[in-house]
């Protein structure tokens, strides 16, 4: 059968069958972004980033190298799918209407979704985020004009993803606990002499076998002076007397990860390792004790700045003390919709969540990370992750 007929029998028993939420859920998120479309004059959004498509529909799957998109407007969700991803589709999402092409034919996509946008006169896109591809949009504004084609849709869409639904908080906490139980079972493989991937594969299956899914980013280990070089990971490297390991993992549940960072040492942790964490520990500190509603995302990294101050020309540190963290896919459990570093001025809102990576590198030499996952409440962040803070 054609992966026409493969959509309708399929449906016919398991549509929405793996749904991640209840429908109602999917119903107040739609309502949210539907009164933000029209609050700014937009008709219809074209999203691509398989975030978004999955906040507002539910449909996942662990290819999202291909071409996917959904058109909202006022009174339908249209989603496009490659043939191999009809299935699902048609299990996980919840649409109005599923438009299939052949794998290997994209030039079928233009046609239907000209089609579906010609009715509308202002059409939300993201332009910087994942899944757009230069060849469609090039194409449909050729066919139907680029002046109908906005580049505020992702806006409009961070804007409500960043705030976390009851629900959404319920599958960050349940990744918390995975995640935690995946470092504690890597932490137990440290000694010297044992690979770095072996340490790695321990977490890895401790935190399947506690029920992630597949993860937006697989665990991460470095050891000794490895750490001091910004997102190196494990590569068959022994572990040292004395080094320190960095751990950041990450569990999946309905695609919410909430990552923490650790670092254990293979020994006895030097002065100059306990000092670093330290500083790290206030930087944590400071951060959740701005982290309330009202204060910007820059006050925050003034704080934590205030701290790291003393310790610049000698350390390395990547310059965001905070990212959002949601629903998200492969290669990365970043969400996008919030950074806290400098220049950063969006305000606060009870019921964000942040993943705080506070790592602190000395080039050549070691490095030290430690962080939790944090939500927003009226005071300050609270930890959805538990790390205790100690190497």
């Amino acid at each position: 059968m054609d992966h026409h007929a493969y959509r309708h029998v399929l449906a016919e028993s398991l549509a929405e069958s793996e749904l991640p939420f209840p429908p109602a859920e999917f119903a107040r998120r739609r309502q949210r972004v539907r009164e933000t479309m029209q609050a700014v004059g937009l008709e219809a959004l074209l999203l691509t980033d398989p975030a978004d498509i999955f906040y507002l529909t539910g449909y996942h799957t662990f290819e999202v190298s291909v071409h996917a998109c959904l058109v909202v407007s006022a009174d339908r969700l249209v989603l496009q799918v490659p043939s191999i991803e009809i299935g699902p589709a048609v299990v996980t999402a919840r649409v109005d209407e599923i438009l299939g092409y052949r794998w290997e034919g994209i030039d079928e996509v233009i046609e239907p979704l000209a089609d579906m946008l010609a009715p509308f006169r202002s059409v939300g896109l993201d332009p910087f985020g994942a899944g757009l591809r230069y060849g469609v949009i090039r194409e449909l504004q050729a066919r139907l004009g680029a002046d109908r084609f906005r580049d505020d849709g992702g806006e409009l869409l961070d804007r409500v993803r960043i705030v976390k639904t009851p629900a959404e908080l319920d599958c960050l906490r349940r990744s918390a606990r995975i995640t935690a139980a995946g470092l504690r079972a890597a932490e137990a493989m440290i000694a010297p002499g044992v690979t770095d991937s072996e340490v790695a594969a321990e977490g890895s299956r401790a935190m399947l076998a506690a029920g992630s899914e597949f993860m937006s980013l697989q665990p991460i280990v470095a050891t000794g002076r490895r750490i001091g070089t910004i997102h190196v990971n494990h590569k068959r490297h022994p572990i040292e007397p004395g080094d320190p390991v960095f751990l950041e993992f990450g569990s999946a549940i309905q695609r919410y990860t909430a990552p923490m960072m650790s670092t254990a040492v293979a020994g006895r942790a030097s002065a100059d390792m306990q000092a670093l964490r330290d500083v790290c520990c206030e930087m944590f500190e400071a951060l959740c004790a701005t982290m309330r509603p009202g204060a910007s995302f820059d006050d925050a990294a003034r704080a934590a700045e205030t701290v790291l101050a003393p310790h610049v020309e000698r350390v390395f540190f990547s310059g965001v003390f905070g990212y959002t963290v949601g629903a998200q896919f492969p290669p990365s459990w970043v969400e996008g919709t919030g950074y806290i570093a400098r220049g950063q001025h969006a305000e606060f809102a009870p019921d964000m969540v942040f993943h705080l990576p506070l790592c602190l590198r000395l080039p050549g030499r070691w490095g030290i990370g430690l962080s939790d996952t944090v939500r927003v409440t009226s005071d300050g962040g609270a930890p959805l992750t538990n790390n205790d803070w100690q190497l």
